[in-house]
């Protein structure tokens, strides 16, 4: 047994949509990559980080509101950066269907690893979750 699937990274993806998350925790699994735990919605998620330590965090990020009142959600991330234990110094990388140049600037200043844009192939999702716990074990 590699030592890669006797000690694997610990990895958070939040996303809505339950067969995406699925198939990319069952697949990182099967390949050794890491241990990834799903997560349907933010309020999941901040449950989570209170009783584990994660290596790495994959987080779909959407735009809300109406009209001049669009933005997007990045609360979960503002509360990994703001020192919620234990995500402060974690990599994160988002998924989002648009990288408006409002975003990518305040994803800047959020540290953010990587921007994976909807639709995506599975490939890119895992390749990010493999980097994450690639990054650990230096």
């Amino acid at each position: 047994m590699t030592e890669q699937l006797r000690d694997p990274a610990h990895i958070l993806l939040v996303e809505p949509e339950p067969m995406l998350r699925r198939t990319v925790a069952m697949t990182a699994r099967s390949l050794g990559i890491s241990q990834v735990h799903e997560a349907a919605s933010n309020d999941a998620a901040l449950r989570m980080l209170r009783t584990r330590t994660y290596h790495g965090a994959v987080v779909a990020v959407n735009c809300v509101g109406n009209g001049n009142e669009r933005r997007y959600d990045l609360g979960l991330i503002d509360l990994l950066r703001a020192g919620f234990e234990p995500g402060q110094g974690m990599p994160i990388a988002i998924m989002t269907d648009q990288a408006t140049p409002q975003l990518l600037g305040e994803l800047r200043d959020r540290r953010i690893s990587r921007v994976i844009l909807k639709p995506f192939r599975a490939k890119v999702l895992l390749e990010t979750i493999e980097q994450f716990s690639a990054a650990r074990k230096r």
